[in-house]
């Protein structure tokens, strides 16, 4: 599973770079493009059909690998810790950091705040010396994170995120149709509770691959969307006036 991700998104720049859509996908494996999108999204090929659209752009399983090796080792899987702390110094920087790894171009962000063109393209420059982008000619903005990337376990990023935006993430009443909320509390045992976290991994890449696909989509059929993943071993407070000594 851990290559999965890799190696889809290897195929969806392979696909792009033959000038290959969905619908092409979808004559050669004989089915209707919903079921492809389908198929990308659940990550769920099994080799023949990897084969058949290898084979559509005349390529093999194994160029496909190792153009997924050779784009891996130029991707950032995350940040040093003095690099965190360098974005979450500079709220500005933070934002267009946020901006840029949901796919926004300098247009959508200049769109969208208050900064100047040339403010923007400066904290660009920053983000480009650190690695997580690359700004090309014309200021477009070429991502450098891979599939798998995270900010540091309790690092500046996510602290910052913890302690400024979690009253404010969970003031909805979770009522609208784009939005849910879902508490579940039981009792697992410690194998089962690594099954269910390897679940929650899963839907995680699945959200990813769902962002990577919207991406195509115009900016204003896309919404920011935030979802919170958690699980812990914990009882609520409330009862314990009445636990046993």
């Amino acid at each position: 599973m851990a290559q999965t991700v890799p190696l889809i998104n290897a195929l969806k720049r392979a696909l792009k770079a033959h000038g290959k859509s969905y619908k092409d996908v979808a004559v050669v494996l004989s089915l209707s493009e919903a079921s492809v999108k389908r198929l990308f999204s659940e990550q769920s090929f099994s080799l023949q059909r990897l084969d058949q659209i290898c084979q559509m752009m005349e390529m093999e399983i194994s160029d496909l690998v190792q153009q997924m090796n050779s784009s891996a080792k130029t991707m950032l899987s995350s940040l040093s810790l003095e690099q965190e702390q360098q974005i979450a110094a500079d709220i500005e920087l933070l934002l267009i950091t946020v901006c840029v790894l949901n796919r926004w171009t300098l247009q959508n962000i200049i769109d969208q705040f208050h900064l100047s063109s040339h403010r923007c393209i400066q904290h660009l420059a920053k983000l480009d010396r650190l690695k997580l982008i690359e700004l090309l000619p014309n200021n477009r903005i070429k991502r450098r994170v891979a599939s798998n990337f995270k900010w540091l376990e309790n690092g500046p990023i996510q602290r910052f995120f913890q302690e400024k935006l979690e009253a404010e993430f969970f003031s909805s009443r979770f009522d609208k149709s784009h939005e849910q909320l879902i508490v579940i509390n039981g009792m697992l045992a410690k194998s089962s509770n690594a099954v269910f976290q390897r679940k929650m991994e899963n839907l995680a890449r699945e959200f990813d691959a769902l962002s990577h696909d919207d991406a195509s989509l115009d900016f204003e059929q896309r919404e920011g969307t935030t979802v919170v993943l958690a699980m812990r071993r914990w009882q609520y407070g409330l009862f314990d006036a009445l636990k046993r000594s």
